[in-house]
């Protein structure tokens, strides 16, 4: 007996150690919680809080009415609000590249005794996670951190004081809840039970919130006092997995509903079964699951006490936004279908970047060596533009790369010591202003490092020594060192120039050495190579043509045979040839275009295109990997592009998932850069000659890159604003000034973006012969005579945009069609009004914007019995 009960208590300990281990990586704040009363276990979870004190500089705490105390758990008793400051952030610290489940709770408890409606932004960095509206509110979504810290802002958008009274951060399983892009925003988790019990920590070992649903129509409750196998990849508790509901009606279906708002939210759905009753010899479960009467999953049998999650790992949509979720019994089942438990997430996705990581670190080290506290210092330091700190400009025009700083100006800011090393963190800067300050010592020779610095201001301080001689030779620099009594000039490194009529500076001119020209004779040397003809070759190659002379990233042909496993996975097919995949050192991805005998592009095409590629680079061009050029045999051997081409997600054809107009805008502006790079960053500048959507490329996150340069041409000749060329292009595309004189520009593929961006914003095809005007610039042109930007947006969208972001990308596309080359814009002109676009579409908040989670459940969720579709 006491061996038995020393075995008791041994479990019992080891228990309660496992239980604690299980809390390795939580982050459980209590909000407003005084610092001195930081680390207890909140009853009966036995989860332990901290005090957010540490982790955030401003806001007032609060605690809330007694007559609420009774009703909450103690973490939300407390609170902090912002009464100052427009954006009040706090930061976490995290471990990057981790799956996490974040919560945040707002309980208004009249804590202010005013009883107002609360009403403020929740962003996630610098991203609109939810608007808060309620009074007792819970946000939480399941995202991977990319970063090791993390900043959640709470945000004033009028006289309402925004609050929080807990953060909760919990680490998932990396591969739970994966997403194809995105974030996760919880909806709804219930398990099926009459117990009106809520279940969360301990019971459940990632702290998920389960809450019982049981529906309204009678339902027959199952359930079993037998151990249920839940070691799974979702651990879901026993008390979850032990209920579970039938239809009292044999040949009912068990049916869930709920509703998305906006109707065109994707969302993830986790079905999860487990047979709890003992079936006899002849008994069969067997169901099917639909979802708003399409067939989904199934035929399927739960496995006896043993617990199974069945979910789609692309996300769904329902029409006009409602949905239905239903087991329907299969002819051969004797038994009505089960359910345990069911959870629903719609997808949120945070599309701008946060800062540059580095510019982070050094920013923020700047603010803690000066100790500068500023109530506008808070949360990501560029973007949203709308919290830019004070004294920063920063350049985020790359939507794909993270925002970086290029000018700090902290001039009478009361910075005193030395000129902080932190500094050189910002590898960016260009303009960097610490006049009139109170800064010792001498100037440090790193600033010299910073290769973009191209101002630097020093005056009014009360540095020492001599100016270092690497900034007084670095060329383009202005540097201003007024006012130093203390500081030391070699002759001729500070001198005094009148600004502005009456404002002296002083600023250093660099000693440069004389320059002696010295004249160089170039002897051109031109070679000519005489093409071997091939014996009995069905492809011979115009002899007009010289062979390729650059020689690096060159594969032989039985190079590209292994590569692509002797062809064996197509891609794709055009007039070319056709794409097959491959793999480049047995690792990277590569698409390898084979050109066909008979393909009408030829070698001349395939020669143009490998010499430009080789000798341009630009993140949204698809870049050359290699080519082969052996006898007959052609091929050029692309990055890998994982998504297709737009085309085909416009047409539907890759996938059943439509892109949304902010998706859309990022695609248009990735591909114009692209065309801005061969227009004004090549040099000589490049045409392409054929934009089109199937030749705008996008890779696994949706990156577009511009692809197929057979038929670009350049401006040989320095100063020439047009080549003559014989017309080449893609009909409906073409420029109809270039068709007419034969007189090519960039503006021609102005032309063609334009038509491009018509099909991204109609997904329309560009030639219809069943319109009454059969091409797409002519029918937008007579639907914008009716003045509705409905009649002329995509309808699958379902009105799910900005009306003045379409409006002015449907008024640019126009303006790129002007009958006129010269009346239409350049594309750095288009980028810029593109961007615009997006930033009109992003202010907006996106579908995701306020799904509030409670509502979710009580109102959203019901259950039914009413409804028998056929299983298809």
């Amino acid at each position: 007996m006491e061996r038995h009960c020393l075995y008791i208590a041994t479990f019992l300990l080891i228990f309660h150690i496992v239980q604690a281990q299980n809390q390795t990586g939580f982050i459980s704040v209590d909000c407003g919680l005084p610092s001195r009363e930081s680390l207890y276990n909140s009853r009966p979870s036995g989860l332990t809080y901290t005090s957010d004190a540490d982790l955030i500089k401003s806001g007032k705490t609060g605690r809330i009415a007694k007559e609420f105390e009774p009703d909450v758990d103690k973490p939300i008793m407390t609170l902090r609000y912002f009464p100052d400051g427009v954006r009040n952030c706090y930061n976490l610290k995290v471990t990057r590249d981790t799956n996490y489940m974040i919560r945040a709770s707002f309980f208004y408890g009249n804590y202010d005794g005013l009883s107002a409606n609360p009403n403020f932004d929740f962003y996630f960095g610098p991203n609109l996670w939810a608007t808060v509206s309620s009074n007792d509110t819970v946000e939480e979504i399941i995202h991977v951190t990319k970063t090791t810290s993390l900043q959640v802002c709470l945000v004033k958008t009028g006289l309402s004081i925004p609050y929080i009274n807990s953060l909760e951060l919990r680490p998932l399983r990396k591969n739970m809840y994966v997403t194809q892009s995105g974030s996760l925003k919880y909806l709804f988790r219930a398990y099926l039970s009459s117990s009106g019990r809520s279940i969360r920590y301990p019971d459940d070992v990632y702290d998920r919130k389960w809450y019982p649903v049981f529906a309204r129509n009678p339902w027959k409750q199952v359930t079993t006092t037998l151990n249920v196998n839940t070691s799974t990849l979702y651990d879901l508790p026993q008390g979850v997995m032990a209920t579970a509901v039938t239809p009292l009606t044999e040949n009912a279906t068990l049916n869930i509903t709920w509703t998305l708002d906006p109707p065109t939210t994707q969302f993830y759905s986790y079905v999860h079964l487990a047979e709890l009753q003992t079936l006899r010899a002849n008994d069969t479960r067997e169901f099917n699951m639909t979802l708003n009467g399409k067939y989904s999953y199934g035929p399927y049998s739960p496995k006896a006490l043993k617990t199974e999650t069945i979910f789609d790992v692309t996300p769904g949509q329902c029409d006009d936004g409602a949905c239905i979720l239903q087991l329907v019994k299969t002819p051969r089942s004797t038994l009505p279908p089960l359910l345990n438990a069911v959870e629903a997430f719609t997808v949120i996705n945070f599309p701008q970047l946060e800062t540059n990581e580095d510019d982070v670190f050094g920013i923020k080290n700047i603010q803690d060596i000066y100790k500068l506290n500023r109530i506008s210092w808070q949360g990501d330091p560029c973007v949203p533009k709308t919290f830019l700190w004070d004294g920063l400009n920063c350049n985020d025009s790359d939507i794909s790369t993270p925002p970086i700083i290029t000018s700090l100006d902290l001039s009478s800011s009361g910075l005193i010591g030395n000129i902080t090393q932190a500094i050189q963190n910002l590898a960016h800067l260009e303009k960097l202003d610490l006049s009139n300050n109170n800064l010792v010592g001498e100037i440090p020779e790193f600033l010299a490092d910073i290769n973009s610095l191209l101002v630097i201001d020093l005056s009014r301080n009360n540095l020492s020594g001599s100016v270092p001689p690497s900034l007084l030779q670095k060329k383009g620099l202005k540097l201003n060192v007024e006012g130093n009594p203390h500081l030391l000039c070699t002759t001729g490194s500070c001198a005094n120039k009148e600004e502005g009529g009456n404002k002296k500076q002083s600023t250093v001119v660099p000693i440069v050495a004389s320059i002696i020209s010295i004249l160089v004779l170039i002897v051109a040397l031109v070679l000519f190579f005489i093409l071997k003809k091939k014996k009995s070759s069905s492809y011979i190659r115009a002899s007009a043509e010289p062979a390729i002379m650059i020689k690096n990233k060159r594969f032989t042909y039985s190079e590209v045979m292994i590569m692509t496993n002797n062809f064996q996975r197509i891609l794709g097919k055009g007039g070319f040839g056709m794409v097959y995949h491959g793999f480049v050192n047995g690792t990277e991805q590569v698409a390898v275009k084979m050109i066909s005998h008979s393909s009408s592009q030829g070698y001349k095409q395939f020669k143009a295109e490998v010499e430009l590629l080789l000798r341009v680079h630009h993140k949204d061009l698809v870049s050359l990997v290699g080519y082969c050029d052996e006898g007959e045999n052609l091929a050029l051997i692309y990055e890998y592009m994982a998504n297709g081409d737009l085309k085909e997600h416009m047409s539907g054809a890759h996938n059943r998932f439509i892109l949304n107009w902010g998706t859309r805008l990022k695609i248009v502006i990735e591909s114009a850069q692209g065309l801005e790079y061969l227009h004004d960053g090549c040099k000589p500048p490049m045409v392409h000659r054929d934009v089109k959507t199937t030749n705008i490329l996008l890779n696994e996150q949706f990156q577009a890159k511009l692809a197929d340069f057979g038929l670009s041409r350049s401006f040989p000749i320095e100063g020439e604003s047009h080549v003559s060329t014989v017309v080449a292009g893609t009909i409906g595309y073409l420029d109809p000034e270039y068709y007419r004189t034969n007189r090519l520009t960039e503006k021609s593929d102005v032309y063609s973006f334009g038509i491009v961006l018509l099909e991204v914003i109609t997904n329309q095809h560009v030639i219809d012969q069943s319109r009454e005007k059969p091409h797409i610039a002519e029918w937008v042109g007579l639907m914008l005579t009716k003045g509705d930007i409905n009649n002329i947006m995509d309808p699958s969208l379902n009105q799910d945009y900005d009306s003045a972001s379409v409006w002015k990308a449907v008024e640019l596309a126009m303006a790129c069609m002007n009958s006129s080359s010269v009346r239409r814009p350049s594309m750095s002109q288009v980028v810029a009004e593109l961007k615009e676009c997006l930033a009109y579409e992003n202010s907006r908040g996106g579908a995701s914007r306020d799904i509030d989670s409670k509502s979710s459940i009580e109102v959203s969720l019901t259950f039914g019995t009413e409804v028998n579709p056929t299983a298809r």
